[in-house]
């Protein structure tokens, strides 16, 4: 399968699926939506409004490193908001602007644009001097993938955590389109 065809949709599903979380949890509780950006799973993790910062720089970022470019400014200040984000969480208006703007970056890639990056060399250097060399399919397997998943699932559960009602429906809201007509079941 090609890259950008493995990898865009799949982005854009989560970070809608984040998106309707969101609006759920609003609808919820309005009046303790915000203090929720700032709930953690555990004392050690970053909160809710790091978690959804990071998955909206990590569905940005890996496109720029399968180009071979370097990751522009703007999109550095999101992942410097979410490392920052638990003394400063923001609003919930906040991170759905980030959101938004990596779908609306997303939407705005050519169907071909990652293509190329397979073979592209990818390293990824950590704090303390950790540094990983893959190609562009051992990143987008074994680096992009599980980095953005793991952001997207901390958030949906720390809203579980914090009494969201939200279930698998609203984790993959997007297989409704496959849905073969008469097998949802009726409640």
């Amino acid at each position: 399968m090609p890259l950008t065809n493995l990898l865009l949709p799949t982005y854009k599903n989560m970070l809608r699926t984040l998106a309707g979380v969101l609006d759920k949890a609003e609808r919820q509780g309005p009046d303790r939506v915000e203090g929720l950006l700032s709930a953690r799973l555990a004392p050690d993790m970053y909160p809710l409004a790091t978690q959804l910062r990071f998955a909206a720089y990590q569905a940005q970022e890996a496109t720029f490193r399968l180009r071979g470019e370097g990751i522009p400014p703007s999109l550095a200040a999101v992942a410097a908001e979410a490392r920052n984000a638990g003394e400063v969480p923001g609003s919930l208006t906040d991170a759905r602007v980030r959101i938004d703007e990596a779908l609306s970056y997303l939407d705005g890639l050519a169907s071909d644009a990652l293509d190329a990056g397979e073979t592209q060399a990818i390293t990824i250097e950590l704090p303390g001097g950790i540094t990983f060399d893959m190609t562009g399919e051992q990143f987008v397997r074994d680096w992009a993938l599980p980095q953005f998943y793991f952001h997207v699932i901390t958030a949906y559960a720390i809203l579980r955590n914090q009494g969201i009602e939200i279930g698998k429906a609203d984790y993959v809201p997007h297989m409704f389109a496959y849905l073969r007509p008469g097998t949802l079941p009726s409640a």
